[in-house]
C-alpha cells in the first residue's frame, strides 16, 4: 500500500494538484460546489422525511432532489479523489480523513438502503424517519470531518 500511495504521490496529476497556483484552489472551489449541491437538497429532502411540510409527497420532492444530490455527490467524490493527490501518504494515515471516509460510506450506505429497498413511495413513515435522522446526522459529520482536516493534524 504504501507504495502504491508514493507511486501515487509522484505523478504529474499530484504535482499539479501539490504545485500549481490554481490547481489546488478550482478543485477545492468545485469541492466545495459539490458539496453544497449534496448537502443543500439532501437536507430538504431530509427534512420532509422527518415530517416537515407533509402536504410535498417525498416521492416527488425525492425525484426532484435526488439527482441533484448525486450530481453533488459525484463532484465531491471526483475532486475529493484530486485532493487526496496532494498528499497521498499524509492523508492515508490521518484518522480524521479514515474517519470521514466511513462516515460517508455509512451515509451512502443509509440512502441506498431506503432507496433500493423499500423505496421512498413504499417506506413507512418510522423508516423515513430513520433515514432522514441519520442522513441529517452523517452528512454533515462528513462535512465538519473534512473541515478539520485542513487544520488538525494527528
Amino acid at each position: 500500500m504504501e507504495a502504491l500511495l508514493s507511486w501515487l504521490g509522484e505523478t504529474a496529476l499530484s504535482e499539479w494538484v501539490r504545485l500549481t497556483r490554481w490547481g489546488y484552489a478550482s478543485i477545492n472551489a468545485l469541492h466545495v460546489l459539490g458539496i453544497a449541491l449534496l448537502l443543500g437538497t439532501i437536507v430538504a429532502l431530509d427534512l420532509r422525511l422527518l415530517g416537515w411540510r407533509k402536504r410535498l409527497p417525498p416521492r416527488e420532492l425525492g425525484r426532484l432532489l435526488q439527482p441533484v444530490a448525486v450530481v453533488g455527490l459525484l463532484l465531491a467524490m471526483a475532486t475529493g479523489s484530486l485532493l487526496f493527490l496532494a498528499d497521498p501518504s499524509g492523508y492515508a494515515v490521518m484518522p480524521l480523513f479514515l474517519l470521514k471516509l466511513a462516515l460517508i460510506a455509512l451515509a451512502i450506505g443509509n440512502a441506498l438502503l431506503l432507496n433500493l429497498r423499500p423505496g421512498l413511495a413504499n417506506a413507512t413513515p418510522r423508516r423515513l424517519r430513520l433515514a432522514g435522522m441519520l442522513s441529517l446526522l452523517l452528512w454533515p459529520a462528513v462535512v465538519l470531518a473534512g473541515r478539520f482536516l485542513a487544520f488538525v493534524e494527528d
